[in-house]
């Protein structure tokens, strides 16, 4: 992608995209925000092959649906607030909500999530479970108390946890798993607007490390977790540890930010709510578990010493200061408090 000048300039744009539709003041700009950013993600997602040519498709039709249900929203919300035309304001929000829920791909309108997903590269993968997610997240956070968005956190961690428990395939395991933090994200944007901006940045991180690994060694599906011949046992138990700090396992870093949100909700008596949370994350927990105790347990073919011709030094680097980041940083994080 870095080499190519064409996807570099897209890629300043979807980000300039994301900028806009976070700071602008009125439905109007953020709407024009979220329409450059998806105009310019789809020349990104042309890799000239059937299948991401069929995901851009999808891409579009989903967002572009998305998209003329706010405008059609907020031109409601302008003709209620200037020309005195009495539309139910409730309704307008729930069709404001709905729209920016499809676009993030939280459940139940994440239909079009995972079938996208499959289709992709890693590097666009990436981009579309953390920065594409940016722009529809900080807008859902200005509805609070909306049973449209208590409905969309149930749904999203039930089916996050529940879809993941048979899929084969990789990328469609981490789109899963996407829906399934949206879920708690949305969660910690009802009790604080700092807290669901923390899950975000660690869940950005967490994820970069996962799909980093993916990228690197060009692995899809399953099966080639378990045969990784060419791998070393140290960079198989790095991978795994990576796997679970994602899933939310102490004493992994990727347990912090659901603590912090089960401290919050707790605090703030939403006991029921918690335990629908907790349920669903060990039913994730219990297919990342599945995953690891597979490849360890069963005989595989595997190397006792790392090839260095497979890839370069800085990036293996790289990939284990992250991974240490990930597996060790809960360690560290209450010096912060004293520091």
């Amino acid at each position: 992608m870095f080499n190519n000048s064409s996807k570099i300039m897209f890629l300043m744009i979807l980000m300039t995209g994301t900028l806009i539709a976070i700071s602008a003041n009125s439905w109007l700009g953020a709407w024009m925000g979220l329409e450059i950013n998806l105009l310019s993600f789809i020349p990104l997602m042309s890799d000239n092959n059937i299948l991401s040519s069929e995901a851009s498709l999808k891409y579009f039709l989903t967002q572009a649906l998305a998209s003329a249900i706010l405008l059609f929203s907020v031109i409601l919300l302008l003709l209620n607030s200037n020309l005195n035309f009495e539309p139910n304001n409730s309704f307008i929000s729930m069709m404001i909500l709905s729209s920016l829920l499809l676009k993030s791909g939280a459940a139940p309108f994440h239909f079009w999530f995972p079938n996208l997903m499959e289709g992709l590269s890693w590097n666009n993968s990436l981009i579309l479970m953390t920065w594409q997610k940016l722009a529809p997240l900080s807008l859902i956070s200005y509805f609070m108390n909306n049973w449209l968005l208590l409905i969309s956190i149930i749904a999203s961690v039930t089916i996050g946890s529940l879809g993941g428990l048979n899929q084969t395939s990789l990328r469609k395991l981490m789109a899963f798993s996407s829906i399934n933090h949206l879920g708690w994200m949305m969660t910690a944007m009802q009790i604080n607007q700092s807290i669901w901006l923390i899950y975000f940045l660690l869940y950005c991180l967490l994820t970069f490390n996962m799909i980093y690994y993916f990228n690197l060694f060009k692995i899809s599906h399953l099966n080639q977790l378990f045969s990784m011949y060419f791998i070393s046992k140290p960079m198989k138990f790095f991978m795994f540890f990576n796997l679970l700090s994602l899933g939310g396992l102490p004493p992994f870093l990727g347990f912090f930010p659901k603590w912090m949100v089960i401290q919050y909700i707790v605090m703030n008596s939403q006991l029921m709510l918690l335990l629908i949370l907790m349920m669903t994350a060990l039913i994730t927990l219990y297919f990342y578990i599945r995953i690891c105790y597979s490849a360890f347990m069963l005989n595989y073919l595997e190397n006792n010493f790392m090839n260095n011709m497979l890839v370069n030094k800085f990036t293996m680097n790289s990939y284990l200061i992250l991974s240490f980041i990930s597996i060790f940083g809960m360690i560290f994080l209450p010096m912060f408090f004293f520091i």
